[in-house]
C-alpha cells in the first residue's frame, strides 16, 4: 500500500503546482528525461615526453585537456570529447572511442573524438608506432606510453562523471563573428595557382597586407540548460590554432586561452572548444610571430565567443528533439601513394625523420586495405546539425553545409581521425601548395565527391527543395 501511495506523489505535486501557476524547476527536469554529465582531464605529457616535433622541456601555467560530454536520454549515450593535441588517428582513434563508449555505456559509432590541433602538443598514432616499430625505427612522436595511460584515465574520468550527472531542460545555440583571427593560407596567382602559402605565424608584411580571404568568421555556440543554469557550452570555430610553437613546452596556445577566459565569466559551465575545417586557414595575416599575439588572438576569439553567447537563443529539449545519424564513407586513397613508392623513399632515405613519415603513410595504407571505413556523424538537436568530420578539412567543406542548410544552424567539428592528413577540395589538387602536397595529403581530390554527399545525406533538403 505504500508504494502506491508513493508512486502519485510527483502528480499530486503536479497538480499542485498547475493550481497554482508555476512549474517547479525539479518536475521539469524530470520530466525532459533528458541528462549531461562533463568530464575534464589533464592530458599534458611530463618532461621529455615528444611533442609532434620537440620534446618536453618545461610546463607552462597552463596545461592540455580533454573535455567533453555525455548526453543521455535519447536512446544510447552519446559522447562529445575535445583533445588539446595534434591528432589521434588510426587505431587510437578507434581505441579513444573505444574507452568512451565503454565508460559511457554506449557504442563507439556514437562516439565523436576530435583534437584541437594545438602544434606544441602530442599525437597519438598507434597504428604508424607499431610499423615504425617493425621498420626498427624509434617512434619518438608516436611512442605511446603516455598516450596509453591517457586513455585508462579517461576511462576513469567518464566514469566518475555519470555519477554527477545533472537533469536538463533547455540546449541553446548562438552565433557571432570574430573579428581578425582567420585568414586563407592559400594566395594565388593570376593563373588561380597557389604562388605562396601564409603560414599562421608570418613575418613578412607584404604577405600579411593581402586579403583575408575566403574563411567562416563565424564561431557557434551549442549549450546546454538546467532551467537558467548553463551546465555546458560547445564552441566551433575554423582556422589553424597556433600563434607561435616549437617551445617545447606543452600549451593550448589561443584556443585553450579563449576557453578559460569564456569559463571564468560562465563557471557553471564546462566550455568545450572544437575546431571547425578550418586547415586551410591560419592567423597568419593578423600574426608575425610575436609573442604578444598569443593573447590579442584569445582576446578576439574570446571576443566573438561572449557575442555568440549573448546571442543564444534557448529551447526546450526532450529525446524527440534530440537525434544521431552517420554515414558510413571509403575516402579515396591519393594516386601517389603506394607500396612501392612508399618503400622505395625508405629505401633511398634512410635516415629516422623519413623513416617515420614512410611509416605514417603505411598505416594509411594499411587500414585502406583492411576495408577501413569512415563514418561521418550529425547530432541533431532541435534546429542544429552538428557534422563530425575526419582529417584536415579545407573550410570549403563547412560552407557548403551550412550553404545547404541556410534553414539550420549548423556547426562542424573537423580533425576527427587525424589519419587522412590534409583533405582539400578537388580544384584545391590542381592548384597545388603545401596542402594538397603528396607529403601533407593521403587522399585524391575525389574526396570532395564523397564527403559532400555524405554531409548532404545527413543534413537532407531544404523545406523548398523537398
Amino acid at each position: 500500500m505504500k508504494k502506491q501511495i508513493l508512486s502519485y506523489v510527483p502528480l499530486f505535486a503536479l497538480l499542485l503546482a498547475l493550481c497554482a501557476g508555476v512549474a517547479p524547476a525539479s518536475l521539469h527536469a524530470q520530466e525532459t528525461g533528458m541528462s549531461i554529465a562533463v568530464f575534464d582531464l589533464d592530458v599534458t605529457p611530463p618532461l621529455g615526453s615528444h611533442l609532434a616535433y620537440d620534446s618536453v622541456v618545461a610546463t607552462w601555467d597552463m596545461g592540455l585537456r580533454a573535455r567533453g560530454i555525455v548526453l543521455l536520454g535519447a536512446e544510447e549515450p552519446i559522447v562529445l570529447c575535445a583533445v588539446d593535441w595534434i591528432g589521434i588517428g588510426n587505431e587510437s582513434h578507434d581505441a579513444f572511442r573505444e574507452v568512451l563508449a565503454r565508460a559511457a555505456h554506449t557504442v563507439p559509432g556514437r562516439v565523436a573524438v576530435h583534437t584541437i590541433h594545438q602544434h606544441d602538443a602530442p599525437g597519438c598514432d598507434f597504428t604508424t608506432e607499431r610499423i615504425a616499430l617493425s621498420l626498427g625505427a624509434e617512434p619518438r612522436r608516436y611512442e605511446s606510453t603516455f598516450q596509453r595511460e591517457v586513455l585508462v584515465e579517461l576511462e576513469k574520468a567518464v566514469t566518475a562523471a555519470l555519477e554527477k550527472t545533472e537533469a536538463i531542460t533547455h540546449f541553446g545555440l548562438g552565433s557571432a563573428p570574430v573579428y581578425e583571427v582567420a585568414s586563407n593560407r592559400r594566395l594565388l596567382d593570376e593563373n588561380g595557382k597557389v604562388r605562396v602559402t601564409r603560414f599562421t605565424s608570418c613575418p613578412d608584411p607584404e604577405m600579411r597586407a593581402e586579403p583575408e580571404g575566403l574563411i567562416d568568421p563565424e564561431v557557434s555556440l551549442v549549450s546546454f540548460w538546467k532551467e537558467e543554469t548553463p551546465l555546458a557550452v560547445l564552441s566551433y570555430y575554423a582556422t589553424h590554432p597556433q600563434s607561435y610553437y616549437r617551445t617545447g613546452i606543452p600549451n593550448p596556445d589561443f584556443p585553450g586561452l579563449a576557453r578559460f577566459f569564456r569559463q571564468l565569466e560562465v563557471p557553471s559551465a564546462l566550455h568545450v572548444h572544437f575546431n571547425g575545417a578550418g586547415s586551410n586557414l591560419g592567423a597568419g595575416k593578423y600574426n608575425d610571430g610575436s609573442r604578444e599575439n598569443r593573447l590579442i588572438l584569445a582576446q578576439r576569439l574570446a571576443d566573438g565567443m561572449k557575442r555568440a553567447w549573448e546571442d543564444t537563443e534557448r529551447f526546450p529539449i526532450s529525446a524527440d528533439v534530440v537525434g544521431w545519424e552517420a554515414d558510413l564513407v571509403t575516402l579515396p586513397t591519393g594516386p601517389w601513394l603506394t607500396r612501392e613508392i612508399i618503400e622505395a623513399r625508405f629505401n633511398d632515405q634512410p635516415d629516422p625523420a623519413r623513416i617515420l613519415g614512410s611509416a605514417s603513410k603505411l598505416a594509411w595504407l594499411e587500414r585502406q586495405e583492411s576495408g577501413h571505413q569512415f563514418d561521418i556523424t550529425c547530432l541533431s538537436l532541435g534546429k542544429a546539425r552538428i557534422l563530425h568530420m575526419p582529417g584536415e578539412l579545407f573550410v570549403e567543406y563547412q560552407l557548403a553545409a551550412k550553404k545547404q542548410r541556410p534553414d539550420l544552424f549548423v556547426a562542424m567539428a573537423a580533425y576527427g581521425d587525424y589519419s587522412p592528413g590534409y583533405i582539400g577540395t578537388a580544384i584545391a589538387y590542381e592548384q597545388g601548395g603545401y596542402e594538397t602536397s603528396e607529403a601533407a595529403s593521403n587522399v585524391a581530390p575525389e574526396v570532395e565527391q564523397v564527403l559532400l554527399g555524405a554531409t548532404a545525406r545527413l543534413l537532407g533538403d531544404p523545406p523548398a527543395a523537398r
